[in-house]
């Protein structure tokens, strides 16, 4: 399963109006004739585009209403991306995404994080980011997320198949604080019966979508206090695919069809929310289809994803290059000291039923 990522720094636009200049009126005096000729009485008007102006009689027109070229007067000035993804999103008329209830991004931080994301999924291309924005309103009034989160699901189809962990590390350097790291952990090798966890797939997006929003309440967006850029987005998530005794050979049509349709609505609804990716436990037929797809998937996504054949090593993954004391904290099967997936983590609610 995959989220689409992308990672730009996008500028707002800021056009400034060039007013031309105004031409300059001299009346000559109407009773009182001069003793001796004078000569013509002129204004300079010197200006980087204009030529020198000599004074005439002529009326001149207001400088308000006056400009050069394509530029718009103050009031007419185009309002920034996320203003105008704002705007979108007012229109629309459904209040929230991840949980963060929308509002003007000039004002509200947490709606200027998602709202950028949404930049950065596309590249700072606002009319994309615009349309991937008004079909995730539309996916969000239509599935509810919010209340799937809230809803039961059956224990014998996804008990210990979806777990969410928070860890608290030291911040990077002296001064910081402590960071808090999520973990999304899809235990596919725990699957029971393949006819019935993936048999109803409206059923399992719902479940999956639900232990998505469940990182997400853990991510807090809505208490964010600081804009992300480029080198500040703690707003991402560690994504683990768990694939002990998985075969690859044989994959049943409908598990091939809820691969598919998680693969879509979670690129479509949830953009620049993965930190990195690590498929686990993969067979070694897999660490060949992974590097065969390096030939073809865009480097600055490919990077994100670790195919690794023994789950074991994950914690030695993030020690030696990741974030410093978090392997350790990773469940012991996965190569930590930390307490078992259903010791620590969480899980979308579950019933007998």
């Amino acid at each position: 399963m995959s989220d689409a990522n992308k990672t730009t720094d996008v500028v707002a636009p800021a056009d400034a109006p060039v007013v031309a200049p105004e031409p300059v009126t001299a009346t000559a005096p109407a009773t009182e004739p001069a003793a001796k000729p004078e000569a013509p009485v002129t204004t300079a008007i010197t200006s980087a585009t204009e030529p020198t102006a000599t004074a005439t009689t002529t009326t001149a027109a207001p400088a308000a209403t006056e400009t050069t070229g394509d530029a718009k007067p103050e009031t007419e000035k185009e309002a920034s991306p996320l203003a105008q993804l704002w705007e979108a999103a007012k229109n629309h008329g459904h209040p929230e995404i991840w949980g963060v209830p929308l509002a003007d991004p000039a004002n509200h931080i947490p709606s200027q994080i998602v709202f950028q994301k949404y930049l950065n999924a596309n590249d700072g291309d606002l009319a994309k980011a615009r349309d991937q924005l008004i079909k995730t309103l539309d996916w969000r009034k239509k599935s509810d997320p919010l209340d799937l989160v809230r809803r039961m699901y059956s224990k014998s189809k996804f008990e210990g198949l979806g777990f969410v962990t928070t860890y608290v590390v030291d911040g990077k350097e002296v001064d910081e604080p402590e960071e808090r790291e999520i973990f999304t952990w899809n235990i596919y090798g725990g699957v029971k019966s393949i006819d019935e966890t993936f048999g109803n797939l409206e059923e399992f997006i719902n479940w999956r979508v639900a232990l998505m929003e469940l990182a997400l309440q853990e991510l807090n967006i809505c208490g964010a206090i600081k804009p992300i850029t480029a080198d500040y987005d703690p707003y991402k998530l560690f994504q683990v695919h768990d694939y002990k005794s998985i075969s690859f050979l044989r994959s049943p049509p409908h598990v091939k069809s809820a691969s598919a349709e998680t693969i879509k609505v979670f690129a479509q609804n949830y953009p620049e929310l993965l930190k990195e990716k690590f498929f686990v436990n993969v067979p070694a037929i897999m660490g060949f289809v992974y590097g065969f797809m390096k030939l073809f998937v865009a480097p600055k996504t490919i990077k994100k994803f670790h195919p690794m054949s023994n789950g074991a090593n994950l914690a030695k993954e993030f020690a030696e290059s990741r974030i410093k004391g978090l392997g350790e904290k990773l469940p012991a099967e996965y190569g930590g000291k930390g307490g078992e997936l259903k010791a620590v983590g969480k899980e979308p609610f579950l019933t007998a039923e």
